[in-house]
């Protein structure tokens, strides 16, 4: 096992892109034509975010394309994969969206996270670690 984790920690990527399901991401993949390398951009709703963050993690991005469906699985730690931008956040409440595989149109749009809910999380988070406060007792 320990050799598995070597070779793994060599292709593992220092710092991984922060996106959630629902987010409509940027994902600059590195194509190769030929002798000819360029970047290539999919623009997509992340729509299955699969085995973590680590090594064997992946995410799947679905887009519309003439009509059509395409999705795209992309590995994290893939060298392929060059930077993956988030253009909007989005607010759902399921883990994965394969109900959008049946929706066309405008049905397929993803309400927005809006700044608020980020803080609302971010202040929750503080208040659970901050110690309790101790509480007076009246004098009777």
């Amino acid at each position: 096992m320990e050799i598995i984790k070597k070779v793994e920690a060599e292709y593992m990527k220092e710092r991984l892109p922060d996106f959630k399901v629902g987010d409509i991401v940027d994902v600059h993949v590195r194509i190769k034509e030929g002798e000819k390398e360029r970047v290539q951009v999919f623009s997509g709703t992340v729509i299955k975010l699969r085995g973590g963050r680590g090594i064997r993690g992946s995410f799947t991005v679905r887009r519309i394309v003439q009509g059509e469906g395409v999705e795209r699985i992309f590995p994290f730690h893939s060298p392929a994969v060059q930077k993956v931008s988030v253009r909007r956040p989005g607010r759902v409440r399921r883990a994965k969206l394969y109900y959008l595989r049946e929706r066309i149109g405008k049905a397929t749009k993803v309400k927005e996270r809006r700044e608020d809910e980020k803080k609302s999380e971010s202040t929750e988070m503080e208040v659970a670690d901050a110690p309790a406060k101790e509480v007076e007792e009246p004098v009777a």
